[in-house]
């Protein structure tokens, strides 16, 4: 039998473990990535292990996500992420060279390495034929450190695609679809490769969208061959020495295979709030529109931006709507620059934004109260964009500047003839923003420079036999870690002091908790379906670890949030008859007994102390997941450990 991609990928750097679908693997890890919101927390873990150089082939660390410096912390953070990556082995992308996973694929992904970052939409890599995953800072810092990356052995979808795009459709409306098929949740436990003959139509930009969109998914991965068209990347991002053909064996198997035909694809639209709310933009036509925000990891490619100024040159946006533009790099801005594409961009009255993340994550250009604002980017979870009543919609570029020159919703098919883009042959290559490591003897006296934002990782302590506690708060399906832990530009520079950020926790849900949980000293959450879904962000972890909660019961987890809770030294249980979700109220007293054998059977029983009823929980933990929350966390099993 045959292989696919990632499983071609996986036998290379599998380090223990069989590839049985459900199976725990260890992999070994070629590249890491991090970036500001994460990285500060990762490195603080990184130097808890005591190790004096990164082991991996290659880590990098971004500053991309904190770059308002509205104060002091975000530029200390920064200082402390530079010294670290100075000192440590790492190079460091400065600020304003652009958003970690396109700045990634245009200066150091290969295809069949393996990547891991702590940023969710790290599988964009895939575009280029990696094995890119997000996760927790923990699993990076230990990967850092040259331990393996554990995770359960995925099943294998397929995605088959025909034909080919016509103009004004996109990939992101390619991303859309799936996600229309799939659901948020459906690619949980599962890789996705992209196959057929409508693969080697589309770009690799093109391709880094829809596997940067994979993450919306809950998939564990996407990946696209590695062909003619990387080949062709590549060369002309000068590392053409980088290429290596990969494809699928003709006899792999999938457990699941979906067709696409793109000739048949219409410009699509994702309504508040999910990903997967999916609509023809034709079906809201004339909604009106307020703001409009082209940018992200996910469509700030240089193509991306062409095909934009091409569609805004000589055209000035409606007074009622405000556009931004983020470039996703320096390089992308600075080639933009050099072929006037950026006048144009400027004479039709947008604004261009640094190249970082920006609105994306809620720092900086939120909508107005109540307005209506159309995306390029992966996510549109309520709250994200900084206004709590903003209604976020997530479209193609080419949708988007649509919105902007019509004041509403418009199907950009309408607009007439699509302008032609022609690609340059060669990128413009300056690396001088990415500052590399200092050398070995010379980095053994550096300091580390630490600002007074920074604070001590948070404290666990090992999981008992039992535990009874209130349980402090219940909530409904699809929670995400934006929900669990807000980002914006008022609570992002405060990544690093988990004390402080403790007091924004669940404040989209209820403002309590925070006050709620201190007071019950050790508490327990229940949750719906998809618990922890979006954000790799393990502070959606570690601040509930710092207020008190031990167990986290649900109808079902997203599978980096829940690896987080268990690195963090909290015990993901999930309902084994979902029904059973309605025999508890927040506030009920909960007990946990014989939580040992339980972990080995897979089975615990919940007793509802104010109701006397007991519920049956599952578990699947590994070997490995048991011993790290006996020991607290996984940095404590580490140090127990040695590895």
């Amino acid at each position: 039998m045959g292989l696919t991609i990632a499983q071609k990928i996986i036998k290379e750097h599998l380090i223990s473990g069989d590839m049985t679908p459900g199976s725990e693997i260890a992999l070994k890890i070629d590249q890491t990535l991090t970036q500001d919101a994460t990285g500060t927390m990762a490195y603080l873990e990184f130097e808890t292990m005591g190790i004096p150089r990164v082991r991996t082939e290659l880590s990098v660390a971004y500053i991309d996500h904190n770059t308002l410096q509205s104060g002091f912390e975000n530029a200390d953070d920064h200082r402390f992420i530079q010294s670290m990556a100075k000192k440590y082995g790492l190079y460091f992308s400065r600020p304003g060279n652009g958003i970690c996973h396109q700045v990634h694929l245009e200066r150091f992904g290969k295809p069949g390495k393996t990547l891991i970052g702590s940023d969710s939409h790290t599988p964009t890599g895939g575009g280029i034929g990696m094995l890119a995953m997000g996760a927790g800072g923990l699993d990076v810092a230990v990967a850092m450190g040259g331990g393996a990356y554990y995770i359960t052995m995925p099943k294998m979808y397929k995605v088959n695609l025909t034909g080919k795009l016509n103009p004004f459709v996109t990939a992101k409306d390619i991303s859309l679809e799936i996600l229309r098929i799939l659901s948020v949740k459906g690619g949980v436990g599962a890789i996705i490769e992209w196959a057929g003959p409508g693969v080697e139509t589309l770009s690799v930009p093109e391709r880094a969208t829809i596997t940067n969109m994979g993450t919306e998914l809950g998939a564990t991965t996407s990946i696209f061959p590695s062909d003619e068209v990387t080949r062709a990347f590549l060369a002309a991002e000068g590392r053409e020495e980088d290429y290596m053909p990969l494809s699928s064996d003709s006899d792999a198997v999938y457990d699941r295979i979906i067709d696409i035909n793109l000739s048949a694809l219409q410009p699509m639209i994702a309504c508040p709030h999910s990903p997967d709310n999916v609509v023809p933009v034709h079906t809201l036509k004339g909604t009106k529109v307020d703001q409009v925000c082209i940018g992200s990891c996910t469509n700030s490619s240089l193509y991306d931006m062409l095909k934009v100024a091409a569609m805004l040159k000589g055209k000035t946006i409606k007074p009622e709507v405000s556009l931004s533009i983020s470039p996703g790099s320096k390089q992308v801005l600075t080639m933009l620059a050099d072929c006037g594409a950026l006048s144009d961009i400027l004479a039709s009255g947008a604004r261009v934004l640094e190249c970082a993340c920006g609105p994306c994550i809620g720092m900086g250009f939120s909508p107005n109260s109540g307005g209506v604002s159309l995306r390029t980017f992966n996510r549109n979870f309520e709250g994200r964009s900084g206004t709590a009543d903003g209604k976020v919609y997530l479209v193609s570029p080419e949708t988007a500047v649509a919105a902007a020159l019509t004041g509403e919703i418009t199907d950009p098919m309408l607009l007439g003839e699509m302008p032609e883009v022609v690609m340059p042959d060669a990128f413009k290559i300056d690396d001088s923003a990415i500052i590399a490591p200092a050398p070995v003897e010379e980095a053994k006296e550096l300091p580390i420079l630490r600002g007074p934002n920074i604070k001590a990782f948070p404290s666990s302590k090992p999981q008992e036999d039992s535990l009874e506690a209130e349980l402090v708060l219940k909530v409904s399906d699809n929670i995400t870690t934006d929900h669990i832990m807000p980002a914006g530009a008022k609570i992002l520079p405060y990544r690093s002091n988990i004390p402080h950020l403790s007091q924004y926790c669940f404040g989209v849900c209820d403002e309590t908790f925070p006050e709620r949980a201190k007071a019950a000293g050790e508490s327990i959450i229940v949750g719906g379906n998809n618990y922890g879904q979006g954000s790799s962000r393990e502070h959606a972890a570690l601040v509930p670890l710092y207020l008190g909660v031990r167990t986290v019961i649900t109808k079902s987890f997203a599978r980096i949030h829940a690896a987080n809770l268990i690195n963090a030294g909290i015990m993901p249980l999930t309902f084994q008859n979902p029904e059973d979700y309605d025999k508890v109220s927040q506030g009920d007293k909960l007990k946990l007994s014989d939580i040992y054998a339980g972990m080995d059977s897979g089975k615990i029983t919940l007793t509802n102390l104010s109701t006397g009823e007991e519920i049956p929980l599952e578990c699947n933990f590994t070997q490995r997941q048991k011993e790290i929350l006996k020991a607290g966390s996984l940095l404590k099993y580490v140090a127990k450990e040695g590895k």
